[in-house]
């Protein structure tokens, strides 16, 4: 089955797709979030209906303790408006995310490298979506 998963933030939307069968997952795209949670979940159906997605995956930015963040709780709120979308969402702990995507694009210019850490971090949320579902 085809996995999209989001990586949410206040200025971007990073979205990686995957496929969970195979467990690879590759950067999609970065849309600019809008400011609103239902026009940041419309687009992300667009691009999840146009990617034949069966699932979402949305990054959930824990404490260091694993405990839920203000941020954390928007995430969740996301996750809601994308499920009355009718679309099967799960979430994922993605702490660290962003900072393991930006290791990963050290050769990359910085202009580069600030449109793409996004898009590998949901790459990052969707590797661990995978591998937390191979171990169980």
């Amino acid at each position: 089955m085809r996995v999209v998963a989001v990586d949410f933030g206040s200025k971007r939307i990073g979205l990686a797709v995957g496929d969970s069968d195979l467990r690879v997952a590759s950067p999609l795209e970065t849309l600019a979030a809008s400011g609103s949670l239902q026009r940041d979940a419309r687009a992300i159906d667009e691009v999840a209906r146009r990617e034949e997605a069966g699932a979402l995956v949305v990054g959930l930015p824990l404490d260091e303790r694993g405990e839920s963040t203000a941020m954390s709780r928007v995430c969740a709120q996301l996750a809601e408006r994308l499920e009355e979308l009718k679309w099967t969402v799960h979430t994922q702990d993605e702490s660290m995310s962003s900072i393991q995507a930006e290791a990963g694009l050290v050769y990359d210019k910085a202009s580069q490298r600030r449109r793409r850490r996004d898009a590998a971090a949901a790459c990052v949320i969707l590797e661990r979506f995978f591998d937390a579902q191979g171990a169980s």
